[in-house]
């Protein structure tokens, strides 16, 4: 999985393929035509609402994909940690990484895409974080 461009339409359609769901209950579901459905599987991008009853629909967390883009592409934070400013939104912390990252990141270093050092640099993960999953994961 690339987790650099996503789209979003054409993974729907695969996870569809897996799971076997006729495009009448789709269409039933998602209150639109087979036509428009098809529309979907060509679309890059999709508005949060419709992705989050593609995700109940077929029993898949869609917005994890982009959660994981951001874990692996997003700069830094420039606040200093300290003067933290007060909010209500939830905060979540950007160092969870899940085994598909995990794998990815892995992949990355065995095929020689990417060094070691390029890891470290390019996505932030920490050098003993990375040498962690090296050794543990060597045998997987």
């Amino acid at each position: 999985m690339d987790f650099k461009k996503i789209h979003i339409g054409s993974l729907i359609q695969k996870r569809v393929a897996e799971s076997g769901i006729e495009i009448s209950r789709i269409c039933n579901f998602m209150k639109c035509s087979e036509e428009e459905i098809n529309g979907i599987y060509r679309s890059e991008a999709i508005g949060t609402n419709e992705l989050l009853k593609w995700s109940k629909l077929l029993e898949y967390d869609f917005f994890r994909i982009y959660t994981q883009h951001m874990i692996l592409y997003s700069p830094p934070s420039s606040q200093k940690k300290d003067s933290k400013k007060k909010t209500e939104l939830p905060l979540f912390r950007k160092n969870i990484y899940s085994r598909e990252m995990i794998d990815f990141i892995r992949e990355l270093i065995s095929t020689g895409a990417k060094t070691k050092a390029e890891v470290i640099k390019r996505y932030g993960i920490p050098k003993t974080t990375l040498y962690k999953w090296l050794s543990k994961h060597e045998n997987t």
